[in-house]
């Protein structure tokens, strides 16, 4: 075996994803402690944890970017990155489980299967992720270890296999019994024995008989999932603990099962079972497809190996913008290898650019590095032509790799400078954390001068306000928030865009034929080129498409961003002297704003995935105050608290004050989490408010 494959057996990518104060922060600090990368056990409530850097995020107790750590473990490399767990920040977690090869799913033993762990399984199931569970808080009070693993089966549709048995309930937890290997693991209060991490024995009599039986359940939930350990064990032969890991293995990476573990972060129980079963379980670099980008060119695919000999090709998956060195790029290279002082090309943006520092990440800490191999995720300083989503790539072999979308935001605030003077300040502010997050859109009413800054959430759009004014020093008046709206089409229209000016001297002249196509909701844009025969010439094209990419920030229906329609590009006509990169452009913004009234415009409003957990004697209270604010009740079950639980689709714009009302329905006594769904057709009502507000 050659040295680079070697390598990249031995590492891993992977995530740490969850409901927020599921412990996903705690569990990664542990995983840093266990793995020799600190010293010390961080904790989230102290403000003390090396993933959680930002001062938001110490002074709130949530993670809030995702940051990315590398530590080793068993002669492995595990880069690890730390997602957030609030409905929020989504976009963080999406962006980076699009280049990671694993996942570590953490799960509240009380709780169970929560609404941003089903957002985040499924954002998984996306990009084809394998996972592993990591059942947590095995130590409180009403922790079930079964019934969480029955919620991940009936929730996300998964097929869970249950590698360990917790041995102790609740307060008593004391260690697990690996069904593998059938060896009973205990820990010390430390989660070590003499700070050599957990010691292992002969499963104890009172527990064998239990440790049996699940341990034949685990066999037969493998069997089901892998043809190999089912002839085995069909034709009665024993199982080796070799056999079982190589089953696991398969099925994991094959994504046919998720094996489950379980203990307590805060605790230290169990961190260093699930370190091994991140070796065992989850696949290196080398085992999952290759990635595939397209040509910009000719659009053929183009295979990118992880093989250090081959071209370059990278991707772009997040920006953040630090005080002292500025612009940071992160970057998953899938071939080649990205070298300090070599010039690369992005071909999204046309540009070639000289690498400058190459960085390996420990959360807010950096090391320099000469090169970043296949496999591997590093950083960039100071990239000026990069944005998230976007490739870097050999100069002598262009490719495009997927690019990463986001959901469109939800609410919006109006920003204004608290004086005048500050006015650029706060536009150059905007600009770089609209650089940083894709999901934050800025929007300039051009008849009051107001700026409109939509993100998705409340707790969103306070933290960007919050890093306004401490990172950026620009002192903001927000005015409150609003539903963010958009506008799309219900059916295809053909429209051509004309610019045709002559006055005197050189003239404008660009005419574009686009056929608009409405597309399934949450979709975004698309931009197809069928021109054939030179029409347009292949210099114009990509003015043409960031014309209608910049009009698409505000309709003509209501001045709200228009969403989920495709342009292809199908005819044109060009002059030899009177045409350029700006009468396309112009051509192109044409073309959309009339495509948009012709092609059947609606407003849609922003639908909200409700879960409330109150008493069963304020049920009906519940259910009829949600049908009050033209809500759907989709779901009541029993909770594990012995509450009610009750999930309910209900627009955004009918929620504001709810927790108030709750609080007031339910003698303080109910709770609720809120996400975004879908979105859905205004009623007329609104629609005629709307368009009136704007004309």
């Amino acid at each position: 075996m050659d040295r680079n494959k070697e390598r990249l057996q031995k590492l891993r990518n992977i995530g740490v994803i969850a409901h927020i104060d599921a412990g996903k922060t705690t569990t990664t600090e542990r995983i840093l402690f266990h793995t020799g990368l600190t010293y010390r056990l961080g904790n989230v409530d102290e403000g003390s944890t090396v993933t959680d850097f930002m001062d938001q995020e110490r002074e709130r107790a949530i993670t809030i970017q995702s940051a990315a750590i590398t530590c080793e473990w068993a002669g492995h490399q595990i880069s690890i990155i730390d997602t957030p767990g609030h409905i929020d920040f989504t976009a963080e977690v999406q962006r980076s489980l699009r280049v990671l090869d694993g996942g570590v799913v953490v799960f509240d033993g009380v709780a169970g299967v929560e609404p941003q762990s089903e957002t985040v399984w499924h954002q998984a199931d996306r990009y084809n992720v394998p996972r592993i569970a990591f059942v947590n808080k095995m130590d409180r009070t009403g922790a079930d270890l079964d019934r969480t693993v029955g919620m991940i089966r009936k929730r996300l549709g998964a097929h869970p296999v249950v590698v360990q048995m917790p041995v102790g309930r609740e307060a008593d937890l004391r260690g697990v019994v690996d069904l593998v290997t059938m060896r009973f693991v205990s820990f010390d209060a430390d989660g070590t024995t003499d700070g050599q991490g957990p010691a292992t024995a002969e499963i104890p009599d009172a527990l064998r008989e239990e440790a049996e039986r699940r341990r034949e359940a685990m066999i037969e939930a493998l069997a089901d999932a892998d043809d190999e350990i089912a002839v085995i064990y069909l034709e009665g032969e024993e199982l080796t603990a070799d056999d079982l890991y190589d089953g696991l293995r398969r099925v994991t990476v094959a994504g046919q099962a998720v094996p489950v573990l379980c203990g307590s972060a805060l605790r230290n129980l169990g961190i260093q079972p699930l370190l091994d079963a991140i070796i065992a379980y989850l696949p290196s670099p080398l085992e999952v497809p290759p990635m595939v980008g397209r040509d910009p060119i000719d659009e053929e695919p183009v295979v990118c190996e992880p093989d250090v000999t081959a071209p370059l090709a990278g991707l772009i998956f997040k920006i953040t913008t630090d005080p002292y060195v500025g612009k940071l790029s992160f970057v998953r290279v899938y071939s080649g290898v990205l070298r300090r002082g070599e010039t690369v090309l992005n071909p999204v943006a046309c540009k070639t650019e000289r690498v400058g520092r190459l960085v390996r990440m420990h959360a807010d800490h950096r090391e320099e590095v000469e090169e970043i191999r296949a496999g591997d995720i590093g950083a960039i300083l100071g990239f000026k032509s990069a944005a998230t989503g976007q490739t870097v790539s050999a100069v002598d072999r262009p490719v495009v790799l997927e690019e990463i979308s986001f959901p469109a935001p939800v609410i919006e605030i109006s920003v204004t400078p608290a004086s005048t003077k500050d006015q650029d300040k706060l536009d150059a502010a905007l600009q770089r954390l609209i650089e940083e997050d894709p999901t934050l859109h800025l929007r300039k009413d051009e008849r009051t001068g107001e700026t409109t800054l939509a993100g998705m959430g409340e707790l969103h759009l306070d933290v960007v306000v919050d890093r306004l004014r401490r990172e950026f020093r620009v002192d903001v008046e927000v005015g409150a928030p609003q539903v963010a709206y958009c506008e799309t089409i219900t059916r295809p229209v053909e429209i051509e865009g004309r610019l045709v000016k002559q006055t005197g001297g050189r003239g404008q002249f660009a005419v574009v034929n686009v056929l608009f196509e409405p597309l399934p909701p949450g979709t975004g844009f698309a931009f197809e080129n069928r021109i054939v025969g030179g029409a347009v010439p292949k210099e114009y094209i990509p003015a043409v498409e960031a014309g209608i990419r910049d009009a698409l920030a505000q309709g003509p229906l209501a001045k709200q961003p228009v969403v989920d329609i495709k342009a292809t590009l199908v005819d044109g006509r060009y002059h030899e002297v009177d045409s350029s990169e700006r009468a396309f452009y112009t051509a192109g913004s044409l073309a959309l704003r009339e495509g948009v009234l012709r092609g059947g415009p609606v407003l849609l409003e922003p639908v909200m995935r409700v879960e409330v957990v109150a008493p069963q004697e304020y049920t009906g209270d519940v259910i009829g105050d949600l049908a009050s604010r033209a809500g759907t009740v989709t779901g009541i079950e029993p909770h594990s608290s012995g509450a009610q639980s009750i999930t309910a689709h209900v627009p955004l714009a009918r929620m504001f004050g709810y927790a108030t009302t709750l609080r007031s329905a339910t003698q303080g006594r109910g709770t609720f989490t809120m996400q975004f769904s879908h979105y859905q057709q205004v009623n007329e009502e609104t629609r005629e408010t709307l368009v009136r507000k704007t004309a």
